[in-house]
């Protein structure tokens, strides 16, 4: 299966109506550039903000803006970044779980808007879930897969293969498949904005 393909403006389309059927906010952008921009309007100046590795963030210009003078934020991972005590850090990272703003990315979304993502330790499912007063999800439309069941084998066959592989160019162990959030309602209807970006990114 082409875990890329590019999927028409229809299946997008319906996505975006389960998305929202199902408590999601959902907006549809054509680029990065877009996405980026999209990103800066929805956080409000001030807000403490916690990005979440993410190459998706990274693709679109959203990791090197929060790590510039330019952003309005208070970026809450400068100081997990800093801090070099291993305890205080910790302390830190789960203090960050009750951002103003939690960002990432996820690794599928079905065509009737089920939302499926996995983490190693749990930082991101984490917060995806619970804690952070809004959550922003941002994906590029080659995640969407038909059902929840190709979802998990994206994840399995060739997400979690690439970020392997990622993590070991460099210098770390690697990865593992650890923890899978699948989140098929959002009961708290202005807390999750998924934007889908009409192209490809992360993978």
């Amino acid at each position: 299966m082409d875990w890329n393909a590019k999927p028409s403006d229809t299946v997008i389309a319906q996505t975006v109506a389960g998305l929202k059927q199902r408590g999601l906010e959902a907006l549809v952008v054509e680029g990065r550039a877009a996405a980026l921009s999209k990103l800066k309007e929805l956080i409000p100046a001030g807000a403490s903000v916690m990005a979440g590795s993410s190459t998706t963030l990274d693709e679109i210009g959203f990791t090197d803006y929060l790590k510039s003078a330019q952003h309005p934020y208070k970026n809450l991972k400068e100081a997990i970044v800093a801090e070099k005590d291993q305890a205080q850090q910790a302390r830190l990272r789960a203090q960050a779980s009750l951002a103003d703003y939690f960002l990432g990315s996820v690794q599928a979304v079905t065509h009737d808007g089920v939302v499926l993502s996995c983490d190693a330790s749990g930082s991101r499912t984490g917060p995806y879930s619970f804690g952070p007063g809004k959550v922003i999800l941002v994906a590029g439309v080659n995640k969407l897969v038909p059902t929840a069941e190709d979802g998990l084998r994206r994840i399995r066959e060739h997400c979690v293969p690439l970020e392997d592989q990622r993590m070991k160019k460099a210098g770390f162990p690697g990865t593992t498949l650890a923890r899978i959030l699948i989140t098929e309602h959002e009961l708290f209807r202005v807390r999750t904005t998924l934007i889908l970006v009409k192209e490809k990114l992360g993978f």
